[in-house]
C-alpha cells in the first residue's frame, strides 16, 4: 500500500517546526527517523493532513553531558558514538532495537514519541527515572517518563508540543547494569523485556535497585523493589525479586502470548538481568 495524500512541511530551525505544529495541530505528523511512521503511513493507520520533517533542526541532534544528567536530543541517532558511554545502560540495550541498518536512521525521540510498549529505549527512560522535554510556542516543560507514557502508542504530548530532548539521569559510581530480551527473531518486538539499574553496598546488599519491565503491560513500568532493599545481592534474592515483579504485572494478551506465559518470562529474564547486576562482571556506570 502507499500512504493517503499529505502534505510534506520541512522545517530548518526549531521555531518553524513548532509554527507548523500550531497551524495543523493534531492533523500533523512529525518525522524523525520514520522508520515506525513509514510503516504506519503506507498501512494507513495514520492519516496525517501535513507531514512535519525536522531532520534539518541541528538543535535537536546534539547530546549535552552534565554532572547529574545527560540530554540528549530528539535527532540523536541511535548509533551515536557518544551513547554508550554517555548512557550506560542504552549501550546494552541498543543491540536488541531493529538491526544495526536501521539504528543509523532512527532517533531515540522518535521511538519515545513512538511509545511502542515493546520498545527498548522508553523502557530505558523509564527505569532510569529519567524525563521527556517537550517544547510549544507557549515555552517548553518537562515530563517524567513514568507519567509521559499513557498506553500503547499513547502519551501525554499535546498536537503542538514536540518532543525537544531526553534526560538521562546519572546513576553515580558503583551503579550497575543489565537488560534482558526475548523475541521471536532478533529484531523484532519483544514479547518481554527487563532493564535493571542496581547498586550493590560494601556490605553485599542491595543498596539501590530499579528494575522496569517492557513489552509485558501496555507502557513500560517499574516493579516495586522497596521491600528488597538491604537483602543480600544472591541468585536467591534475584528469583524472589522476579518472581514478585511477575506476580504484580497486569499483562497484555495477544498473539505472541498470554498472561502466563509473560509472567514467566518476567520471572526469567528478571532473574537472568538481576543475577548479571549482582554479579562481580556487571557493567558499571561511566
Amino acid at each position: 500500500m502507499k500512504p493517503p495524500p499529505f502534505e510534506y512541511c520541512r522545517a530548518d530551525t526549531l521555531d518553524e517546526a513548532l509554527a507548523l505544529l500550531s497551524e495543523f495541530g493534531e492533523d500533523a505528523s512529525v518525522l524523525a527517523g520514520g522508520l515506525s511512521l513509514g510503516a504506519m503511513l503506507n498501512m494507513r493507520l495514520v492519516r496525517p493532513a501535513a507531514l512535519i520533517d525536522i531532520n534539518r533542526v541541528e538543535a535537536l541532534a546534539a547530546v549535552r553531558a552534565g554532572p547529574d544528567a545527560v540530554e540528549t536530543g530528539a535527532l540523536v541517532r541511535q548509533d551515536a558514538p557518544e551513547l554508550p558511554g554517555a548512557v550506560p545502560m542504552l549501550a546494552l540495550a541498543l543491540p536488541y532495537v531493529g538491526h544495526y541498518q536501521t539504528r543509523s536512521r532512527g532517533t531515540l525521540g522518535g521511538s519515545v514519541a513512538h511509545a511502542d510498549p515493546s520498545a527498548e529505549i522508553p523502557l530505558c527512560l523509564t527505569t532510569l527515572d529519567g524525563a521527556v522535554t517537550l517544547r510549544s510556542p507557549r515555552g517548553s516543560r518537562s515530563v517524567p517518563a513514568r507519567d509521559f507514557f499513557r498506553g500503547v502508542l499513547t502519551t501525554d504530548r499535546r498536537p503542538d508540543e514536540l518532543i525537544e530532548s531526553l534526560v538521562w539521569p546519572r546513576c553515580g559510581d558503583g551503579t550497575v547494569f543489565a537488560f534482558e530480551e526475548i523475541a521471536q527473531r532478533r529484531g523484532d518486538f519483544a514479547i518481554a523485556a527487563v532493564a535493571v539499574a542496581a547498586r550493590v553496598g560494601e556490605d553485599g546488599r542491595v543498596a539501590a535497585l530499579s528494575m522496569g519491565l517492557g513489552g509485558v503491560e501496555d507502557r513500560p513500568f517499574v516493579a516495586d523493589t522497596e521491600a528488597f532493599l538491604g537483602r543480600p545481592a544472591d541468585a536467591s534474592a534475584a528469583r524472589e525479586i522476579a518472581d514478585a515483579a511477575a506476580e504484580a504485572a497486569d499483562p497484555v494478551v495477544d498473539l505472541q502470548g498470554d498472561g502466563d506465559y509473560r509472567r514467566q518470562l518476567v520471572r526469567v529474564l528478571g532473574a537472568r538481568a538481576l543475577s548479571r547486576a549482582f554479579g562481580e562482571d556487571a557493567q558499571c556506570s561511566a
